[in-house]
């Protein structure tokens, strides 16, 4: 995402400055983005207009991306959870134009990420079975080039949160 943000706007986006209500109502809203903004006040120890004014300030600076439904895959019946290591030989612009284009084209890949090192990109691909993943797997490479895919598949998920330690970036 930081990459995309970089290729749409050109620069790198300067980390806001938060204080003490700001964290709050963010750690609020990322463990229940349902609270009513009466109850994120209350909890805040504020009223409800100023509240309102910070979550939008925030939202334009883009601290809150968007508030979403956070759903169990296994419930869903996509009970295969893949990290897929991608190395590649090429990395000319073409290519990786190609290769963003499939993996945002492809709903089971839940994230992506350009790594350095000796493993070009890390996929996280949610899929019902091993069959599906094979499914994936082949028309992904029938599109493009790929020098060497690992695919390791998760066992049991031990910790998983879309919370950021907003305390961390305090200091």
């Amino acid at each position: 995402m930081a990459e995309q943000f970089l290729q749409e706007t050109g620069e790198a986006q300067t980390p806001v400055r938060l204080d003490e209500v700001d964290r709050k109502i963010l750690s609020l809203l990322q463990q229940d983005a349902s609270l009513s903004l009466d109850q994120i006040a209350e909890r805040v120890g504020a009223s409800k207009t100023p509240v309102w004014n910070r979550i939008r300030k925030l939202r334009e600076a883009g601290v809150i991306r968007r508030q979403v439904a956070i759903l169990n895959p296994e419930a869903l019946g996509l009970e295969a959870c893949f990290f897929v290591l991608i190395r590649t030989a090429e990395h000319d612009r073409d290519w990786a134009q190609r290769f963003l284009k499939a993996l945002r084209e492809r709903p089971e890949v839940v994230e992506a990420h350009r790594l350095a090192g000796d493993i070009d990109y890390i996929l996280k691909v949610q899929v019902r079975n091993a069959r599906a993943y094979d499914r994936f797997y082949q028309s992904l490479i029938s599109e493009v080039r790929i020098y060497n895919v690992t695919a390791l598949l998760s066992m049991e998920e031990i910790k998983a949160t879309s919370a950021l330690p907003i305390a961390e970036a305090a200091r």
